[in-house]
């Protein structure tokens, strides 16, 4: 029997990837609906390809050309905004919801989609950094899974396997294009050479967070939701190789690891069949061809979002979607010019000075608290634009 399933982000790297992993496995995978930001004509080609029930932009104007470009006798519902996205989310008969919005707009839909009851493929990690307890009660009261996509988070699900015992788990990380740069070398890091992964493809804002290492940051919050595991409890290794993507250390000091090729549909895959493996036509890990496996301590004073990104979910309440939020602008200025590499971590290191956490926030706050720390940051940056 097909499951039936909704992508939210299918334009983005990890949606499409989806659908590749749906276009192999046709008879077990039903694409009802697709959302996505602006790249109308892409959603185009998947709505003739795949004949969604429905889809979303995030914007009417984009709707409008989308519903302008389909054939008349198109069947596909076209809708737009928050809205739209929440539509599609909690459609009914659609069995899994794939989170893959980037950003924290993904929150909003994917909440809908706990709600109605409906599995969650979580590929949006700033989901459970910005709402991490309430979206994990949530999905509790619900009983509704949380399966995870990220490469890491899926290796540590993976390790676990209903296994007892747990000590820690051990996140990995690439290191980014700048694991050997200096200080100074950092200073003058161009958006350009920042979105030169080493080993994944990825989308700008991720691949960005993964120069600055918050993206481990990040993962180690989402960890902590995921897993049930306090802070002290999840470490970061740096792996250039990107093979091991996840270890759990047990009581007795034995440490089982998942390793793969570096291709975000494998876990996609898993995430999508789990409890069933499917045999695939991706490449195999050939560990003879990789050679030698290293790891290393991550350099904290070098790559401070790390940090930042810990003690906020450290502090817990509102604090992390203050940090992701202040992040999220932060990466989106560098982009555009208007503050350097470095200018990420102290633009967001000064937003979390600014804030007053909640420690118990509703959702409802945890949506002020972003908005807030977004109009902040933006304002910090004009400020140093006007010296």
């Amino acid at each position: 029997m097909a499951r039936d399933i909704v992508i939210l982000g299918s334009t983005g790297s990890i949606g499409r990837q989806t659908l590749q992993v749906v276009e192999e496995f046709p008879e077990l995978f039903r694409v009802r609906a697709l959302a996505a930001g602006r790249n109308w004509r892409l959603l185009l080609e998947q709505v003739i390809r795949f004949e969604p029930e429905a889809v979303a932009l995030l914007h009417e104007e984009d709707a409008a050309r989308l519903r302008a470009s389909l054939s008349p006798g198109c069947k596909t519902a076209v809708f737009s905004g928050t809205e739209g996205l929440v539509s599609l989310a909690v459609l009914p008969g659609a069995d899994t919801v794939v989170a893959a919005i980037s950003g924290a707009s993904g929150l909003i839909p994917t909440v809908a989609a706990i709600e109605a009851g409906k599995d969650i493929a979580l590929a949006n990690k700033e989901t459970l950094v910005a709402a991490g307890e309430i979206v994990t009660r949530l999905a509790g009261e619900r009983r509704v899974n949380l399966f995870p996509v990220d490469s890491e988070h899926s290796a540590v699900w993976q390790c676990l396997d209903g296994r007892r015992g747990v000590k820690r788990i051990i996140l990995t990380a690439s290191g980014g294009p700048f694991r050997e740069y200096s200080p100074e070398a950092l200073s003058r890091v161009t958006p350009e050479t920042a979105l030169r992964h080493p080993t994944w493809h990825m989308g700008p804002k991720i691949t960005i967070d993964s120069a600055t290492l918050m993206n481990k940051g990040l993962e180690v919050i989402e960890a902590r939701w995921l897993f049930g595991l306090g802070y002290d409890n999840i470490d970061i290794l740096v792996h250039p190789q990107s093979v091991v993507h996840g270890m759990v250390e047990f009581a007795d000091g034995s440490v089982a690891a998942a390793l793969s090729i570096t291709d975000m549909r494998l876990p996609i895959l898993y995430a999508l069949s789990y409890p069933e493996r499917l045999a695939n036509r991706l490449p195999k890990l050939d560990l003879a061809a990789v050679g030698r496996l290293t790891f290393e301590e991550p350099d904290r004073e070098r790559f401070p979002c790390l940090e930042l990104a810990i003690s906020a979910g450290r502090a817990g309440g509102s604090m992390p979607a203050v940090m992701n939020a202040a992040n999220e602008v932060a990466v989106a200025a560098f982009l555009e010019r208007r503050i350097p590499f470095h200018g990420i971590p102290a633009l967001i290191k000064e937003v979390m000075a600014r804030h007053a956490v909640i420690l118990k926030p509703s959702l409802t706050q945890v949506l002020s608290a972003d908005a807030l720390a977004r109009a902040e940051a933006k304002e910090v940056i004009r400020e140093l634009e006007r010296c």
